[in-house]
């Protein structure tokens, strides 16, 4: 290999130039791209825009009584008519004729106790009277008889066929039937007044429905012995306990300091731990005129407008008091939320929507205003947050941190 040769040999960087070159260019248009990501990541969290603090509240789905309530007080449903029904003899218990829920008439036989002893002492007092009056018909035949006898010997005497002794014999005869007539009634009646003792002793042995009522509790089984105090060894007392479900109220206790917001015949809506989604029109029935000085209250009884057969005696139960009643138009439950949150500009109307971290301008349809909340026809649902009085201090997007 000759000099020129060597001379000619070197080698070529412009390949490895351009490499390095294109590689820079990648990593710069890479770092760009995880600055811009970068950026709006943290846009979008508002690290890079200052929050602007606010108040929020809820979208509420709520009834429109709510918004004219003047007090709420809880209590319980209790029937003012019912009854410990109980028999008034002591006796070994053969009959019941009814269970937890039965339905019975007043006057109905709910349950009988053993009564073979009251049962023979009223066929015997039947007898009785039968005999007497027997014994009574046996006495006007004899009155009738002496009686016409009496007559005739009258008739004889004033005209001399008899003598006045056989007149004065048939007008004592005459006056002993007559008395004997008497006697008779009087044995009758007394006969009749044993048999209807005997009848009301008989009577006892059967207890009976006071009322028309349901039944809520069965004391005593077939075999229990009954008496009317309890006090006896094993005994029972009350056979069944009763209640009249037409007579259900509501018995709530009012503060004393609270009373004078309530009145007679005041309108009310009643509702039930049992029945959460139905709200019942009711009235103030009563205010009892005495206070309980250990609760420092009053009670009010609750009459109900219609009756639920779902209603129980002993269910706990809300009362919201109301300053008028309530209208068609406000027994179902509407989407509202506070005044305050609703911004109406330019012929629109709006709340901004908490999302995240962020305002968003949400267009809203009102309706009805409800004693400072507004009905929303169309736009948030129940539960969503939004910001209230937002006035010209926030746009649509706007980072947000709520205040404590």
């Amino acid at each position: 290999m000759t000099e020129n040769d060597l001379a000619q040999l070197h080698i070529d960087k412009s390949q490895f130039s351009e490499k390095s070159s294109l590689k820079k260019r990648c990593g710069w248009l890479l770092f760009l791209m995880m600055a811009i990501a970068c950026t709006g990541y943290l846009y979008r969290r508002g690290l890079l825009t200052p929050a602007i603090e606010v108040q929020i509240a809820s979208v509420q789905r709520i009834f429109p009584s709510q918004t004219f309530t003047v007090l709420n007080a809880s209590g319980y449903v209790v029937a003012q008519r019912k009854a410990a029904v109980a028999a008034k003899i002591t006796g070994r218990l053969i009959y019941l004729a009814v269970e937890e829920g039965s339905h019975v008439r007043k006057g109905e036989v709910i349950a009988r106790l053993e009564n073979e002893d009251t049962t023979a002492a009223k066929h015997e007092a039947e007898a009785a009277l039968a005999a007497a009056r027997h014994r009574l018909e046996q006495a006007v035949a004899e009155l009738d008889d002496a009686t016409l006898a009496y007559h005739r010997s009258q008739k004889l005497a004033a005209d001399g066929y008899i003598a006045l002794s056989e007149l004065d014999s048939a007008t004592a005869r005459f006056r002993r039937a007559r008395a004997g007539v008497e006697v008779g009634r009087s044995d009758m009646a007394n006969s009749k007044a044993a048999l209807d003792a005997a009848d009301v002793a008989l009577g006892y042995s059967y207890i009976r429905a006071p009322f028309d009522a349901v039944v809520l509790t069965k004391n005593a089984d077939i075999g229990d012995i009954v008496t009317p105090l309890g006090a006896a060894a094993n005994a029972k007392a009350a056979v069944v306990n009763l209640a009249d479900m037409r007579s259900l109220q509501v018995e709530v206790d009012v503060s004393e300091s609270n009373i004078e917001k309530v009145h007679q015949g005041q309108p009310c809506e009643i509702y039930l731990d049992a029945l959460p989604d139905e709200r019942m029109s009711g009235r103030v029935h009563m205010i009892v005129p005495t206070a309980d000085r250990t609760k420092a209250s009053i009670m009010v009884k609750i009459a109900f407008k219609h009756l639920n057969p779902a209603i129980l005696p002993e269910m706990s139960a809300k009362v919201a008091f109301l300053s008028h009643a309530v209208q068609e138009n406000e027994k179902q439950p509407v989407t509202a939320v506070p005044d305050a949150a609703v911004l109406h500009r330019d012929g629109r109307t709006w709340v901004y929507k908490i999302t995240g971290n962020r305002a968003i301008a949400v267009p809203i349809h009102t309706g009805r205003r409800l004693n400072g909340l507004d009905e929303i026809l169309s736009g948030p649902t129940a539960g969503d947050k939004v910001v209230m009085s937002p006035g010209s201090r926030i746009r649509s997007g706007d980072v947000i941190k709520i205040a404590p």
